[in-house]
């Protein structure tokens, strides 16, 4: 943006101008990443189209960085995942490989890395997020344990400590969480004791079986919820101090 203008080309725009038909005077939401307007359209015309700011838009992130590693699960539900918790606030998102995922998915997923970015960022733009989720590119279990956080949970069906509770009594973050979800057959007593090795913590969701992709939706929502309460108790208790 500059002096009030912003301009879009390329691919984005000729969807604007030749599947939309946008005209000069409607408005849109834009952003460039770091922050969000509301512009009205000046120009649009083939592979460009001007727009002229007229007020910036209020936007919030999260107060917690969220990965979310996703046991690969059939596409047309994987898919969905990436949509809603996108919409959640995730911060990436990498699938994974384990032991009862489906044969041939893992190959498969390369092919279709585009189409999760592109399902990443209209859920983004539509749920007013300054930036996409990063959607990483497919791993197996053993790769993905290995990776560091300041808070690293893997939900289990059986018996654990419910996750807001681990996070209530959770150290220090650093301002990251990690969560592990496992495929539809759960995981195996082998994972299960790779997990606990390389520090992850097991973590319920509640007495309920639910689908993988209902399991990381709720995942996500106690996590953001939890670092919002804390965030909003952190700024009132300041607020007091300084209006007794």
């Amino acid at each position: 943006m500059c002096g009030g203008v912003a301009e879009l080309a390329g691919d984005a725009a000729r969807h604007l101008t030749r599947v939309l038909r946008v005209e000069p005077g409607q408005r849109y939401e834009i952003s460039d990443g770091h922050a969000a307007w509301l512009a009205e359209i000046a120009e649009a015309r083939g592979p460009r189209v001007v727009f002229r700011v007229i007020e910036p838009v209020e936007t919030a992130e999260l107060a917690i960085r969220i990965t979310l590693c996703a046991a690969l699960i059939k596409f047309d539900r994987l898919e969905w995942m990436i949509e809603k918790t996108t919409e959640l606030g995730v911060e990436r998102i990498q699938p994974v490989e384990t032991a009862r995922s489906e044969k041939g998915l893992f190959e498969a997923s390369a092919k279709r890395a585009e189409r999760w970015v592109r399902i990443a960022r209209e859920a983004a733009e539509q749920s007013r997020r300054l930036r996409a989720p990063e959607i990483l590119p497919a791993a197996r279990l053993q790769a993905c344990l290995m990776e560091a956080a300041g808070a690293r949970y893997r939900l289990e069906e059986a018996a654990a400590l419910p996750l807001v509770r681990l996070l209530a009594e959770a150290p220090e973050t650093d301002g990251e969480v990690r969560l592990l979800l496992g495929p539809e057959g759960g995981w195996t007593d082998e994972e299960r004791d790779a997990a606990a090795r390389a520090g992850w913590l097991a973590a319920s969701l509640g007495p309920r079986v639910l689908r993988a992709e209902t399991a990381a939706i709720a995942a996500v929502a106690v996590v953001s919820s939890a670092f919002a309460a804390s965030s909003y108790n952190e700024a009132a208790a300041i607020e007091k101090g300084l209006n007794p």
